[in-house]
């Protein structure tokens, strides 16, 4: 230490010093020689036997001396006073945490994002899973495991990143067609939801529709696009969704809209055999809540909002009905609800990951599942389905045929000049 201050022998040399206001050039050679020094006052000046004013006068001493804070200083004295020394109890530094997922694991993530568009942690969880468990993928091994929390984690991360649009209200109409309540499945496949979706209108030019089908207990789906909502267009591609499902159709459920509740429609379902006809009830939003979520999630996620001409109704439907729907079916996985009664007595939907499945898997873990096939459907036949591609191959193939869609359709409306 280059600052001489043994001449500070008494409480009044000390204050004196502290009410001075020349700043001092102080230089210590490690912290040991600084913590020495600060020990040797405290014993020089007898700190331990001073009264209250006294020992606050010699605190504010080392700290201007030493330039430590208060709360540094106050720790030092504490252990002067317990051990009658002042060591530095700092340890080594921390080992920090191994570092599990590789930077190879976190592009594998977003590649998997990228084909799935980005499904939420549970299912994307689940994607991983099925493609190391399922479809034998070993780069998948690690992500197999991974958390919900951390895979958030990931996707926020630098490597991740690096890698990676007047709604009118419904104006009520009474039909004495469909019975208007809840459907009732009981754990029974076969009961369809239905709704529309319209593809924008731009300069007064409605765009194209699609027609989304959703079996309530295993969450089957098959959509299908139509040029305008009028009966000759809608009726034979209504008709080829419903028989597209591998199990027999026992209801049928859609909302108040007249473009499924009119006669046309009812007699479509009685020619197909489908015992109910319901319809949503007025102030219950929940009737048909499921395929109501299927539209923004499915529809929208894939098909976007932008508006499509009519005129492209069959390139889509082909799309749709051959490409879009295999891949829901066989290889998104989604959650299922089990219902518990709380301690109210009303009943709480949970939904857990071990629930997650894709709707094929949902259909066959059913008990005595098969008794619910249509005739001449086996599941051996809709095995070969399922593993004919994996998730991500499925996905590939989802995304190139999109593509490609919708660059016949950007080409056919900008022709070059």
């Amino acid at each position: 230490m280059t600052l001489k201050t043994q001449g500070l022998q008494s409480m009044e040399q000390i204050r004196a010093f502290l009410e001075g206001t020349q700043p001092l050039d102080f230089d210590v050679s490690g912290r040991e020689a600084l913590y020495d020094w600060i020990a040797s006052e405290l014993r020089r000046l007898g700190y331990l036997r001073l009264g209250k004013a006294d020992k606050g006068l010699v605190r504010r001493y080392l700290e201007k001396v030493s330039g430590l804070s208060r709360a540094q200083m106050t720790r030092l004295i504490r252990q002067f006073r317990d051990t009658r020394s002042i060591r530095d109890r700092r340890g080594r530094p921390a080992r920090p945490f191994p570092r599990r997922y590789s930077d190879a694991d976190i592009r594998l993530l977003a590649e998997v994002d990228t084909l799935h568009c980005t499904l939420s942690g549970p299912a994307t969880r689940k994607l991983c899973e099925r493609a190391y468990t399922v479809f034998g993928d070993t780069r998948f091994e690690r992500l197999a495991g991974i958390s919900n929390g951390h895979l958030y984690n990931l996707r926020g991360s630098r490597t991740y990143r690096c890698r990676r649009g007047a709604v009118d209200k419904t104006q009520p109409v009474k039909i004495a067609i469909g019975e208007r309540r809840k459907p009732r499945p009981d754990g029974r496949p076969g009961f369809l939801r239905v709704d529309s979706v319209h593809q924008g209108d731009l300069d007064g030019i409605k765009g194209l529709y699609h027609i989304n089908l959703v079996d309530e207990v295993t969450q089957f789906q098959f959509i299908g696009s139509v040029e305008r909502i009028a009966e000759r267009f809608l009726l034979p591609v209504l008709e080829a969704l419903i028989q597209a499902f591998p199990f027999t159709i026992q209801g049928f459920h859609s909302d108040n809209g007249s473009e499924y509740v009119n006669h046309r429609v009812a007699a479509l379902l009685e020619k197909l055999h489908v015992q109910e006809f319901t319809k949503s009830r007025a102030r219950k939003t929940n009737d048909n809540a499921l395929v109501e979520s299927k539209n923004g999630s499915i529809v929208r996620k894939h098909l976007g909002y932008a508006h499509i001409p009519g005129r492209f109704a069959r390139q889509v439907n082909d799309f749709t009905q051959a490409v879009l729907s295999p891949y829901l079916n066989f290889h998104r996985p989604c959650f299922f609800p089990t219902e518990e009664i709380d301690a109210r007595g009303r009943v709480r939907k949970r939904y857990r990951y071990d629930q997650m499945m894709t709707p094929y898997e949902k259909l066959k873990s059913l008990p005595d599942a098969g008794q619910y096939l249509k005739p001449g459907v086996t599941f051996e036949q809709l095995d070969d389905i399922a593993l004919a591609m994996s998730d991500n191959e499925a996905a590939r193939r989802l995304n190139e045929a999109r593509a490609e869609l919708f660059r016949n359709i950007n080409k056919t409306q900008n022709p070059a000049a």
